[in-house]
């Protein structure tokens, strides 16, 4: 068992105390089971019609209310809740491995700074809805092409935020001496590059993935998502606007699922990222 004294005893410590953290994992870990466990949780199947049921407030028997077509909005919830977090991860490994490979190349190889930077500051002067919805017109919409577009339209982000670090590493003492050494530059890139920026990384991943479900929801809602039989939360949006001053339900649970699930990745990212760079901390 490590020491209190120890560094991860401290980083124990001050993530313990720090509420915002322990309330974000809470809330995110009901998420993540709720999703997993989704056939077990969900009394009914998501796409079960019950035409006599349709609009029903909720009740006993429908913890959330039903739609227009009879389905059931809690099961539907819950099942949405597998794809947001499946397209969410999609988008955190391809924005981490596109990203992270750009910002490294422009950090370490100066030759290769500008013209990386350029592109960079290319994507980023759109907004990211924006450029995330012409990329999903473009490939066609699909979840696979929603992923894409997604983890295309974040990977500057992280780019630009490992290219600053590489850029610090670089002058560092024990690089110069690695390449006095010598050492391949594959070898020095992941033993004294790569692993010293897995901090940051980890804590722009946690806010890609807020991110990320948050634009997937967006996307769903105008129509360049998933398709409208498939439950997601922007579909389930999007579908109860047209019943919102007679049926409120049908926007107000799968809303309440986003803002919570988006609530609770941001308070974790904001806590690891106090954790990983005490200078930041809020009273820790």
């Amino acid at each position: 068992m490590p020491s209190l004294a120890s560094p991860f005893g401290k980083s124990l410590r001050r993530l313990v105390g720090n509420k915002a953290i322990l309330i974000g994992i809470v809330i995110l870990t009901i998420v993540v089971l709720a999703a997993v466990l989704a056939p077990l949780v969900a009394p009914y199947a998501p796409n079960k019609l019950s035409i006599v049921n349709r609009l029903q407030a909720p009740s006993a028997a429908h913890l959330f209310g039903t739609d227009e077509f009879g389905r059931d909005i809690f099961s539907r919830a819950i099942h949405a809740g597998r794809v947001s977090l499946l397209v969410s991860l999609g988008v955190v490994a391809i924005s981490t491995v596109l990203g992270v490979f750009l910002g490294v190349l422009a950090g370490y190889f100066r030759r290769l700074d500008a013209p990386i930077s350029r592109l960079l500051d290319a994507m980023m002067s759109f907004p990211d809805i924006l450029l995330a919805i012409a990329l999903v017109a473009a490939l066609g919409p699909s979840l696979l092409n929603v992923i894409l577009a997604l983890g295309i339209t974040y990977a500057p982000r992280l780019a630009r935020i490992v290219r600053g670090s590489t850029l610090v590493l670089r002058e560092l003492p024990y690089i110069d001496a690695a390449i006095a050494l010598g050492l391949p530059t594959w070898q020095i890139l992941l033993r004294h590059v790569l692993l010293n920026l897995a901090s940051p990384i980890l804590v722009q991943a946690t806010f890609i993935f807020a991110a990320a479900m948050l634009a997937e929801a967006s996307l769903s809602f105008l129509g360049v998502g998933a398709s409208s039989d498939q439950p997601t939360w922007g579909t389930m949006l999007a579908s109860g606007r047209e019943y919102m001053n007679n049926a409120p339900w049908l926007m107000i649970f799968p809303g309440l699922a986003i803002v919570f699930s988006v609530l609770s990745l941001q308070l974790v990212g904001d806590g690891l990222r106090d954790l990983v760079d005490p200078r930041l901390a809020k009273g820790v």
